[in-house]
């Protein structure tokens, strides 16, 4: 007969100690946690006194001590179950015997995860980052597709998913909240992870720390019903039991009308869907009859439609900022192979260049789980975000459509009609590129769902019953969403892709689909149509880096870009003095006349432009020192001692770089015709009123003289728009040449050398053969 009590050894007392040090806890503190009304077991256990057996584990569980460790000569096995029945008759001292009865089996058994491309277990104490829960499902609500239709890509993030406006609350808190719980989430989103976690924090006595935890793999339990010949959950509950060695049923059977069970139901989306009903079935009729117990069961969202009764749904809300940075934080400290500190340093360094401007489609991403983890992995390879974005999109790709659910070992139902992975992406690039040419983030269930029926009718074999269409084009959609999370219906009835990323991708993906040049033409003559529109920026990024080569989509960029001015004789004038003033000896024609395009236009194109000015040379640094005095002089018209002082002060800036005599005399007695600050208000007044506008008139005079710097250009609405697209879209060219683009030489320095000219001096490199 196994004792009743147990008590510490020497050496395990001193371990138990450190621990609690460790901790920073008082004795009333550790009494807490251990679910006791008086701190007396503490004192006898940390004193090496005999303590009733269960209470002894549960002090070790909570100090995160192995009790055989700890205790003075521990026994091989507990007693049997029946007389575990027998012995306790309280139930909470039944709650902690079967605790730690099954404590070593938990914590094996979901104290770890299996991360992708990382070789060994992980501890969940090591990644794991508090979740958060939407109490609101967005798809759930009803709304207009017009409502939808003008919607931008950041408003897209914002709705429902991404940077989201919805109410969060802590997983955690809602587990609490709600005693029937569905927690329902995209593929990677952290919903088996969540069940993990509240299995160890139950396990520890940290959370529901007078319940039981069972985790229960529905997969697993399907296929271990479908084996046996029934469908009975309590049944295969009572066999998991037994490999703690409890084997009376009564046992569980106690616990649960007792209501002290914490059942956690993993992957009813898993599945198939010949037994879904049935399990849905078992879970509801076992909710109801021990209803005191508390239940939280994870599905996909596209699974939504099978109901259980009395379960509220929420749904898993995306990373935010500072759950990002928490878990890069661990990811870089934790699962690489350099020291704390150097890990800490990669954790910062991947924050910080997640937040730049040219990251954000990486941040759009990372705000899922698993891609965040994929993220960190390619950042700890490369030591920054990799240049070929497509790449890393296709990887995420392969990982939602084929490899997530190889990973977790799931069966699916198959429902794509034997799809390969290149039709499944012909497929999705065919609705990407659709939707996003008409300008829609959001469209009608019916419409992709037409989508794809015109895709089946053409696959062999296909059936051309419009009524037959029909459902498999539901079929299919159904499945897109519920396996791969690719579409997601955002409100009812009208879907998405479900990162903006991904729709960007696959029509980028279309358009370079074609083998050859010739039946690529047609596509890419297309995409430059859109070059002045900020939403398609992406999509040529991600084109001319997929091309095998680019030189003829960056050649055709150019001449849309050319072609946007040519026709306006005021516009070719401007130009030209851009091109003029480009004129020196010095390695960069093209950034200097970019420089003098932003230095005419008012507001600034270049803000402020002496960044660009200081890398040139002193010349050009001077006339940004100049117009910058013409700016400041004109930035009120009002008459104030503080603009008296600004205009001062520029003038003398300028005269301290200006080495030209003529210029030089010409400052400076526009300088000495200034007013005196110092003088009666009432007299500044009057030479503002009646001698500053023929100043004004005297300095750009004087400017464009000496310096050729012109400030009378007045541009009408229509022509400040289309110099705004001009210089847009030669900044997108210069980011397709800087992308790491397959380009020959040639056609790159051509490029280059002949940004921002004139049509006439185009025509004369053309005639010279430059």
């Amino acid at each position: 007969m196994v004792k009743r009590s147990l008590q510490g050894s020497v050496t395990g007392i001193q371990e138990a100690k450190k621990a609690f040090a460790h901790k920073g806890w008082t004795q009333d503190n550790l009494a807490f946690e251990v679910n006791l009304k008086t701190r007396q077991p503490i004192w006898r256990f940390f004193t090496g006194r005999p303590v009733e057996r269960h209470i002894f584990i549960e002090i070790c569980s909570v100090l995160s001590l192995n009790w055989r460790e700890i205790a003075a000569n521990p026994p091989e096995e507990f007693p049997e179950s029946k007389e575990l029945g027998a012995e306790f008759l309280d139930i909470d001292a039944l709650v902690q015997q079967v605790r730690s009865q099954r404590f070593e089996k938990i914590e094996d058994q979901w104290g770890t995860l299996q991360l992708l491309d990382i070789s060994r277990p992980v501890k969940i104490d090591d990644i794991y980052i508090d979740v958060n829960i939407l109490e609101e499902i967005a798809n759930l609500q009803w709304l207009e597709f017009a409502d939808l239709q003008n919607f931008t890509s950041k408003e897209f993030d914002r709705f429902g998913l991404g940077e989201v406006s919805q109410t969060q609350i802590a997983g955690i808190s809602a587990v609490k909240t709600y005693s029937k719980l569905r927690v329902l989430g995209k593929p990677g989103a952290g919903k088996t992870t969540f069940l993990q976690y509240l299995a160890i924090q139950c396990n520890r006595g940290r959370f529901a720390a007078n319940r039981v935890a069972i985790f229960v793999t529905l997969r697993d339990f399907a296929d271990e019903s479908r084996k046996a010949g029934e469908l009975h959950l309590l049944n295969y509950i009572c066999k998991e039991f037994l490999t703690s060695g409890i084997s009376d049923a009564s046992v569980i059977e106690t616990l649960l009308l007792e209501g002290r069970v914490l059942l956690l139901l993993d992957g009813l989306d898993e599945v198939l869907e010949q037994q879904s009903n049935a399990v849905v079935n078992e879970i509801r009729r076992l909710s109801e009859k021990y209803e005191k117990n508390m239940f939280v069961v994870t599905c996909r969202t596209g699974a939504k439609a099978s109901s259980l009764r009395r379960f509220t749904d929420v749904e898993m809300a995306p990373f935010t900022s500072e759950q990002i940075a928490a878990f890069a934080h661990k990811w870089f400290t934790k699962l690489t192979k350099t020291n704390v500190y150097q890990g800490l340093e990669q954790a910062v360094e991947f924050t910080l260049k997640l937040d730049l401007p040219e990251n954000l489609q990486f941040r759009r991403l990372v705000v899922n789980p698993l891609f965040l983890h994929l993220a960190c992995w390619v950042f700890d390879q490369q030591n920054k975000f990799p240049t070929q974005k497509a790449a890393f999109y296709k990887q995420c790709l392969d990982l939602l459509l084929i490899k997530w659910d190889e990973t977790k070992a799931i069966e699916r139902d198959e429902v794509y009609q034997g799809f390969l992975l290149p039709q499944k992406l012909k497929l999705l690039s065919q609705i990407a590129s659709t939707t996003f040419e008409q300008g829609n983030y959001f469209f009608e269930q019916r419409l992709v769902e037409q989508y794809i029926g015109d895709y089946i009718r053409d696959l062999p074999n296909a059936s051309t019953e419009p009524e037959e269409l029909q459902l498999d084009s539901e079929g299919v959609l159904k499945a897109i969403e519920l396996q791969h999370g690719l579409l997601a219906e955002r409100v009812r009835g009208i879907f998405s892709f479900s990162y903006l990323t991904f729709q960007e991708y696959l029509t980028a993906r279309q358009i370079v689909a074609n083998h050859n040049l010739q039946a690529l033409e047609q596509p890419l003559e297309r995409l430059v149509s859109h070059i002045t529109q900020p939403r398609w920026r992406e999509i040529f990024l991600l084109t001319v880096a997929m091309l095998r080569s680019a030189d003829f989509l960056v050649q055709l960029m150019k001449q849309e870009i050319d072609a946007l001015v040519a026709e306006d004789p005021y516009l070719q004038k401007f130009l030209t003095w851009a091109s003029q003033k480009s004129f020196v000896p010095l390695p960069q024609p093209a950034a200097i006349r970019a420089f003098y395009l932003a230095l005419a236009r008012t507001p600034h194109l270049i803000n402020p432009p002496f960044a660009l000015a200081c890398i040139l040379d002193q010349s050009i640094f001077l006339d940004a020192a100049l117009d910058k005095l013409v700016m400041e002089c004109t930035i009120d018209s009002k008459s104030n001692f503080g603009n008296a002082l600004v205009c001062n002060d520029a003038l003398s800036n300028a005269l301290a770089i200006v080495q030209d005599t003529g210029l030089h005399q010409a400052l400076q007695q526009l300088k000495d015709l200034l007013p005196d600050p110092k003088q009666s208000k009432e007299r500044f007044q009057t030479w503002w009123q009646i001698s500053f506008p023929a100043w004004m008139e005297q300095l750009k005079a004087m400017l464009a003289k000496h310096r050729n710097i012109q400030h009378y250009w007045h541009f009408s609405p229509e022509q400040q728009q289309v110099l705004q697209q001009y210089y847009y879209a030669n900044q997108l060219l210069i980011d397709c040449l800087n992308s790491n683009c397959q380009l020959t030489d040639v056609v790159r320095q051509e490029i280059e050398a002949s940004l921002f000219l004139p049509i006439k001096e185009l025509s004369q490199r053309e005639w010279q053969g430059l």
